[in-house]
C-alpha cells in the first residue's frame, strides 16, 4: 500500500462520527484525504466535518456492507462495529484497518484476555463465566471485577463484585471476573504499527478516572513512574501490537501495582481519549499517527513538545439537555491552555 492512492478519488471511510472521529478528519483534511463517515446519530460531531455522512447503524451487516463499498479504505474510531460486513469488503479488495479478525477478538475482553495469555503478555488472574448461575459458584473468586464480554465501553458493563451477596444484581449474559489488582497508578501506551511492521510509541501517561462515570478524568503526560516501569511499560505495548499484527494505532491501559508489576487492563484499536493531549503535546498526534499508520506512511516522530495535562470536562451531574459552557473566556486567558469541544449537542 503506498500514499500514492490518497487522491482525487480516494475515499476514507470511518465507522463511527463521534469526536474521536471529528479529531481524526481535523488531521485527514491536512492531508488532503476525503472522509466519509457513518454513524447511527443523525446529530453525530463528524455531520458537517466529512464529505459525506450517511445516517446508518454501524452494528448493521448490509448498512456497514453499503457504506463500505463506496470507500477506498475503512478506519474505525468505535470497536463496536459489525465486523462480517467488514470481512467481506476486505475479502472484495477494500483495505479494511484495524483489520476485522483483530476487531472480533477486542470485542470479547474474554478473547482478549485469552490472546494476553498465549502471548505472554501480563494481566490480572481471570475466571470466564457464561452466566450468573455460574457466578455463584465463584465465591473463591471475590472480591472481584465483572465484565461483560461484549458490549461494553467508556465505564459501561463493568461493576465490582465485594461479596456473593452482589451477585444478585450482577451481568446476567457472559462476563470475565478478574481479581481485584491492588494498582498505585494506572497508566496507559499508545502504539502504532504499518504495513511493513515499523512500531512507534508515544510516552506513558498516567491516568485518574471519575468514580461516578469511570471515565478518565484526568490525564498527566509524561506519567510520574520510574525509567524501569516506563520502560516496562513501553515493552508490554509493543509486544502487544507486534502480536496482534495490527495497522493502526493501538492504545494499552495498564495497572501499575503497589509492588511495582505492569499488567494489561484493556486495549482499544483506534484514537483513545488517553492521547487527546498528543494534538498539542507531542510533535505527532495520535490521529496523524494513525492515518499515517493505514495509509503506508513512515510513522511521525513522537517526541514530548512539552509536558501536558488533560481535564476531561464531564459535564454538570444530573444535567440534561443541550450543552451551556461557562468559563471559557477566563480559561483561555491561562497560557498554554488549549479548549477542545467536541460538537456534542
Amino acid at each position: 500500500m503506498s500514499f500514492q492512492f490518497a487522491g482525487q478519488q480516494f475515499r476514507l471511510g470511518i465507522l463511527g462520527g463521534g469526536q474521536l472521529g471529528r479529531m481524526l478528519i481535523q488531521e485527514a483534511i491536512n492531508l488532503n484525504i476525503s472522509t466519509s463517515v457513518m454513524d447511527p446519530d443523525a446529530n453525530a460531531p463528524c455531520r458537517h466535518l466529512c464529505e459525506h455522512f450517511t445516517h446508518a447503524d454501524f452494528r448493521s451487516e448490509e448498512d456497514v456492507y453499503r457504506f463500505g463499498k463506496e470507500c477506498s479504505m475503512i478506519t474505525v474510531e468505535i470497536e463496536h462495529v459489525n465486523t462480517q460486513a467488514l470481512l467481506r469488503l476486505e475479502a472484495e479488495g477494500i483495505p479494511v484497518f484495524p483489520q476485522p479478525l483483530l476487531l472480533r477478538m477486542v470485542q470479547d475482553k474474554g478473547l482478549q484476555k485469552e490472546f494476553f495469555i498465549t502471548h505472554g503478555i501480563p494481566t490480572a488472574t481471570f475466571a470466564l463465566v457464561k452466566d450468573r448461575t455460574e457466578l455463584q459458584k465463584m465465591e473463591a473468586h471475590l472480591p472481584g471485577m465483572l465484565k461483560l464480554r461484549k458490549g461494553g465501553y467508556d465505564g459501561k458493563g463493568v461493576m465490582k463484585l465485594r461479596s456473593v451477596a452482589d451477585i444478585e444484581s450482577a451481568f446476567e449474559g457472559p462476563c470475565v471476573l478478574e481479581e481485584m489488582v491492588d494498582f498505585s497508578m494506572e497508566i496507559a501506551v499508545i502504539v502504532s504499527r504499518n504495513h511493513l511492521g515499523e512500531i512507534s510509541h508515544f510516552p506513558v501517561v498516567e491516568m485518574e478516572f471519575n468514580p461516578q462515570a469511570n471515565l478518565v478524568e484526568f490525564l498527566c503526560s509524561p506519567a510520574r513512574i520510574s525509567k524501569s516501569i516506563e520502560e516496562t511499560a513501553i515493552a508490554i505495548a509493543r509486544k502487544v501490537i507486534d502480536k496482534m499484527g495490527l495497522v493502526g494505532i493501538l492504545a494499552v491501559e495498564m495497572f501499575v501495582t503497589r509492588q511495582g508489576d505492569v499488567l494489561v487492563n484493556e486495549i482499544a484499536p483506534r484514537p483513545h481519549n488517553s492521547g487527546h493531549q498528543t494534538i498539542e503535546g507531542n510533535i505527532t498526534s495520535q490521529y496523524a499517527q494513525h492515518l499515517r499508520a493505514i495509509m503506508g506512511l513512515p510513522p511521525g516522530d513522537t517526541s514530548t513538545v512539552r509536558p501536558a495535562v488533560m481535564i476531561n470536562l464531564l459535564g454538570e451531574a444530573d444535567h440534561s439537555g443541550e450543552a451551556h459552557y461557562t468559563g471559557i473566556e477566563e480559561v483561555m486567558k491561562w497560557p498554554g491552555v488549549y479548549v477542545h469541544l467536541y460538537g456534542k449537542k
